[in-house]
């Protein structure tokens, strides 16, 4: 018998997915249950909250994620110009592993749903406000004074996640890498 864990942990990895690829509204709940692997009356047992509480938990759920491996790069990485290119490439690489369905996994919702939904409108401004306190720490820590630091993150979330846009949008990389390319020489330039 599967525990009920598992199939709320099964709901929310679909729902991430989903959400991520298709947005909020296009996402109906039969295929959320369906492609979960979860009965129909499931998905309100688990969460009572219904579909929106899903998606602002599943927006949490790859918020944390993709901060984590964020984290991991640039913990990982020389330098911060080099950080920045390495999380630029892994998000390049869902990019066209997923056939340009996988660009950032909270903006699509966030531009679907956010306006009419405050929990869902709620989670996705906190995964960016987690990613912007990765970068931020880390550009801090590298020497930056907190106030630069904040303001050098909010430049490099704000570039990767437009260039991650226009790339899914043309179906080609080469906005992403442009982005990619400009944020290295700045990067270079400001820790020297």
């Amino acid at each position: 018998m599967v525990r009920r864990t598992d199939t709320r942990q099964r709901m929310l990895d679909t729902a991430a997915d989903l959400f991520q690829t298709q947005g909020y509204h296009a996402t109906g709940l039969t295929q959320l249950t369906t492609a979960g692997g979860a009965p129909k009356g499931s998905l309100y047992f688990h969460f009572p909250g219904g579909k929106e509480q899903l998606a602002a938990e599943a927006v949490q759920l790859s918020s944390e994620r993709t901060g984590a491996l964020l984290a991991a790069i640039l913990d990982d990485a020389p330098d911060p110009a080099t950080g920045v290119d390495r999380a630029v490439d892994a998000l390049a690489g869902f990019l066209t592993g997923s056939d340009f369905q996988r660009g950032c996994p909270l903006a699509t919702v966030a531009l679907d749903a956010a306006g009419a939904s405050e929990p869902i409108r709620a989670a996705c401004a906190d995964g960016y406000a987690s990613w912007h306190g990765v970068l931020s720490g880390y550009f801090a820590a590298q020497g930056l004074s907190a106030e630069r630091a904040d303001e050098l993150a909010t430049v490099v979330l704000a570039s990767i996640e437009g260039g991650l846009l226009l790339a899914r949008t043309r179906r080609d990389l080469a906005p992403l890498r442009a982005v990619a390319a400009h944020l290295h020489t700045t990067l270079e330039r400001e820790f020297s």
